[in-house]
């Protein structure tokens, strides 16, 4: 009895196998690789290939663009800064980032940029963790001057113009006025990447070097990082992104002479991160267990448990809920998750097959990252399919409503 109540059932992980296979076996993605643990059972596959016309096959080792599921990962450099009080929730963040002094606020989302009142207080250390400071990628504000102008002054990642430099980016981004008042309203990315410039300048390290030797080296992620070493490009598989209209695989992104081999310009803490199953393994394993790796702890308890909690009102809920159901159509049924923690959402209401509390993120680059406390269960999938297309995303759907009916209780 006692090794089924941890783990999975074998007819589970057969249907999971076959339920992924299928995905493979239709053209629409190359290949994959999964990640499941409960308990101390730990199960992976692996499918496919590494191109989409062949070539290596995956293997468990092999590195993926994170893309979104970076954020969860990327944010423990800040829950380091709180727990030994460099930051503090409540801190204004003008201190470290003066760029962002003094803001204005458009007084509609769709106002001209002149069109704008003064901020009611200052942008704080929490607003930034909530994703909650006043500015970020609203698709359902697509067309208004604020969202051009945020193209406009390459302010996001997967523009055809990589990011510029840390200080440049926060020179550009202080131009801006803000779409919102602090604090009152969730939206997407832009915070996540204000975050890496805040911990690079606390610190007097790079946002990546601080990520490394406190979060990434202690847990054994030997293959996480902002770039794939030339030692190592050979375990990168392509990126594609499908044609919408044709479902044709376009290559988004080569390995060798591509975006990820060499360091960026901007270490970003919205997406960016390339990695393993076996390294985010270790992560949210590590956030189940309430911060510690084995004898060592990584963050505290409390900071883990910020995190990983809804941190939104019930209005921001909402807001974030409406986004979500609305858009359907084009995020292909991700986001639906209710809540949001820092750097991650937070399921607060039962609208699938995983229940209340599980917490992750999911990736543009057809990368998904979830732990459940409630079932001690992580699971990881990774593939190279973008979300142009459904393929990748629906393939995410079948793999966490499979994972759920493999547990054994």
């Amino acid at each position: 009895m006692g090794h089924s109540n941890s783990g999975f059932s074998k007819s589970g992980l057969y249907r999971l196998h076959e339920v992924l296979a299928r995905h493979v076996d239709s053209g629409k993605i190359p290949g994959l690789v999964a990640l499941v643990s409960r308990g101390e059972e730990t199960h992976v596959e692996t499918i496919g290939t590494m191109r989409q016309d062949g070539g290596a096959p995956m293997r468990r080792d092999t590195i993926f663009r994170m893309a979104s599921t970076s954020k969860p990962v990327a944010m423990a450099a800040a829950m380091v800064l709180l727990d030994e009080c460099r930051l503090r929730l409540d801190d204004p963040v003008q201190e470290w980032l003066p760029e962002l002094a003094d803001r204005q606020v458009l007084k509609r989302i769709d106002s001209p940029l002149e069109d704008t009142v003064p901020a009611r207080r200052p942008i704080t250390v929490r607003d930034l963790l909530t994703s909650t400071f006043g500015l970020g990628m609203d698709m359902t504000s697509l067309g208004t001057p604020i969202m051009g102008a945020v193209f406009e002054q390459g302010l996001t990642p997967n523009l055809p113009e990589p990011m510029p430099e840390p200080d440049e980016w926060m020179r550009r981004l202080g131009t801006l006025p803000l779409m919102y008042q602090p604090g009152e309203r969730w939206q997407y990315q832009i915070s996540h990447d204000v975050l890496a410039v805040l911990v690079a300048r606390v610190t007097g390290q790079s946002f990546e070097t601080f990520l490394r030797e406190r979060i990434f080296e202690p847990l054994g992620m030997k293959d996480t990082g902002f770039h794939v070493p030339t030692d190592k490009i050979d375990r990168l598989p392509t990126l594609y992104a499908p044609d919408p209209q044709t479902g044709e695989f376009h290559v988004w992104d080569e390995p060798a002479g591509g975006r990820w081999s060499q360091p960026p310009a901007f270490q970003g803490g919205g997406g960016g991160l390339v990695s393993t199953a076996d390294d985010y393994h270790a992560y949210f394993r590590m956030l189940l267990n309430g911060g510690r790796h084995g004898s060592e702890r990584i963050l505290s308890r409390p900071a883990v448990e910020l995190m990983t909690t809804n941190r939104l009102t019930p209005e921001q809920q909402a807001a974030r809920h409406a986004m979500a159901v609305d858009n359907v159509h084009v995020s292909f049924g991700q986001g639906q998750h209710g809540g949001w923690g820092f750097g991650m959402a937070v399921r607060t209401y039962r609208g699938d097959y995983a229940p209340i509390g599980q917490f992750g993120w999911d990736g543009g680059s057809g990368t998904s990252t979830y732990a459940d406390p409630a079932n001690q269960l992580t699971g990881i999938l990774l593939t190279q399919v973008g979300a142009s297309a459904s393929n990748s995303m629906q393939l995410m759907h079948d793999f966490w409503t499979t994972l759920y009916q493999a547990i054994d209780n």
